[in-house]
């Protein structure tokens, strides 16, 4: 993506964050991105050419981050990868905050716009997929249908979980302490 649309994007992300979907307006984006107007028309067409792209973003943003490797650091086990998937979820950091905020920003403004529904949809099977696929490589004789199961209740749990601690309702500590425990609860099931 080039540097513009990028600086777009995340400028977007950040307004989103602070303001909500409802309150993204172009002009302010454009202030925020330190770009014109003109410059978002052309790269997104739309003010919903933003929100897809936004969406498509802060999920690219949010696999960096939960499946960066140390390095020259040893190769991590499917059972790492996974705690670091979801667990990596829950930072206090800008970067997650902000991120986690747009996201369930997104997710809430889905129910009330169809095309932002199907990309979340895509975009949350992506995930869903990722979590089942390393499920699969923790417990690898596990049915299909247990394993799909499982990261949709594991990303459910994470999802909810950000909410809680992004509005206060949770301290991150106690916020990754549950998610740790989903995440056991999840693998020993598969076990059965």
């Amino acid at each position: 993506m080039a540097s513009r649309s990028t600086q777009i994007l995340e400028a977007a992300a950040r307004v989103i964050a602070r303001r909500g979907v409802r309150g993204l307006r172009v002009e302010e984006l454009a202030e925020e991105a330190g770009v014109s107007t003109a410059l978002i028309y052309y790269h997104f067409k739309d003010r919903t050419g933003v929100l897809r792209k936004t969406l498509e973003f802060i999920s690219d943003r949010a696999e960096r981050y939960t499946t960066h490797l140390a390095p020259n650091g040893e190769p991590l086990s499917p059972r790492e990868e996974l705690d670091q998937m979801l667990l990596l979820e829950l930072q206090d950091t800008t970067e997650v905050r902000e991120n986690s905020s747009a996201w369930g920003e997104l997710r809430a403004s889905a129910v009330f716009d169809e095309v932002l529904r199907e990309d979340l949809a895509r975009a949350t099977l992506v995930w869903v997929q990722d979590v089942a696929a390393l499920l699969g490589q923790v417990r690898p004789m596990a049915p299909a249908a247990a394993l799909a199961a499982a990261a949709e209740r594991l990303t459910a749990l994470v999802e909810g979980l950000s909410m809680r601690w992004l509005s206060g309702m949770l301290r991150i500590d106690h916020a990754r302490t549950l998610m740790s425990e989903g995440i056991e609860a999840e693998v020993e099931r598969l076990g059965r």
